[in-house]
């Protein structure tokens, strides 16, 4: 079982000092809006990923007026006791640790204590654009396989060499060729890799997300995603070649796995332009809990589930739908939200299976 046991909060967004303890699998969490339940759930978060759930930097989740936070957790893995623990200090230099042992790369951390947060207001997975579907696939793949995570900050970090080399080029009007080449050779050597695992990845993944969509929409609709990308069709060395003119004008790079996406076709049309808000939710939350079971099937332990204000977004059928797969299917240990303490309590109640309350 892989479940948190207790966290003790302090100066972390609206919390000056804090301690909540899970005894139960099921745990929900009520309270009006802006009582603190989002952020007791980014918490737990925290610890799991080292950084927020939202994309913000961690000087933003300081509590206001106070300089540094501190989130410590005990979590159950093995049948053993781990303590994480996570520090900003006033300096803004963050420090974290497992059993007392301080990282020296925070990345080692990074799917060790797996964690999945459903969110209905992060409905641009859907909607947005390709930059959340991507930042949604290499977060699922940093946790499965370190060795991706690894490659994509290596990627990055080229990236940016590369867009610096261009822009210098583009003041100077001329540029060294023999630098261009070795910064070619280092992005299409890695973004060859991940492009292969992305592909790979991906043919068994969306498969699942079809079958979560099934099962929580309650339908069988026309729907397809697939795996866009540039490399699909061309080499990726003869498209950095093609396009260079291109780059040097615009000072960056336009070709590369970083405009990777997911093409979503729901009844031969592009699925945010027709699909209802149901419909938008039902597809979040099958991304959501497909990455839930990718992650229990590849660690062999379930994660630990965020869902946070669920109760507002979804119907009745939907939120009994999903309840029921998350809390007596999955075995995992589950966080809810909601600012209604009767309708959790009866949902929860409706399940037949042990859970606690908590009120904020």
């Amino acid at each position: 079982m892989f479940a948190c046991r207790q966290i003790l909060i302090t100066q972390f967004r609206n919390y000056g000092a804090q301690q909540f303890g899970f005894s139960k699998n099921v745990i929900g969490i009520y309270g009006k809006n802006g009582c603190g339940k989002t952020n007791l759930l980014d918490a737990i978060y925290y610890l799991c990923f080292t950084k927020s759930s939202f994309n913000r930097p961690d000087t933003q989740s300081v509590k206001e007026g106070m300089t540094g936070f501190r989130i410590e957790g005990r979590f159950e893995k093995d049948n053993e006791e781990r303590k994480l623990v996570c520090i900003l200090r006033e300096n803004n230099r963050k420090f974290f640790s497992v059993d007392d042992e301080a990282y020296q790369k925070f990345s080692e951390h990074i799917g060790k204590f797996p964690c999945v947060i459903i969110a209905p207001d992060d409905i641009s997975l859907i909607t947005g654009g390709g930059e959340e579907r991507r930042k949604f696939l290499d977060s699922l793949l940093s946790q499965l396989q370190h060795d991706y995570l690894e490659q994509l900050i290596a990627y990055n970090k080229v990236l940016q060499q590369r867009n610096s080399f261009l822009k210098f080029a583009a003041e100077r009007n001329s540029y060294d060729k023999a630098l261009l080449e070795i910064l070619n050779k280092q992005l299409i050597e890695k973004g060859n890799f991940i492009f292969e695992r992305r592909n790979k990845f991906l043919k068994n993944f969306l498969p699942m997300v079809l079958q979560q969509y099934v099962s929580i929409a309650g339908n069988n609709e026309i729907l397809r995603i697939d795996y866009e990308s540039q490399l699909n069709n061309q080499p990726f060395e003869e498209l950095l070649i093609q396009n260079l003119q291109r780059d040097l004008y615009l000072q960056r790079t336009g070709i590369g796995i970083h405009k990777d996406d997911l093409s979503i076709i729901l009844h031969q049309s592009g699925f945010k332009n027709i699909a209802s808000q149901g419909q938008r939710k039902s597809l979040l939350f099958a991304f959501e809990l497909a990455a839930f079971e990718e992650l229990k099937i590849n660690k062999g332990f379930t994660p630990i589930l965020l869902l946070d204000d669920v109760f507002e977004k979804l119907d009745e059928t939907r939120m009994q739908n999903l309840l029921e797969y998350v809390c007596m299917k999955s075995e995992s240990q589950v966080f809810i939200t909601d600012t209604h303490e009767e309708r959790l309590q009866q949902s929860l109640l409706k399940l037949g299976k042990d859970f606690e309350l908590i009120g904020l």
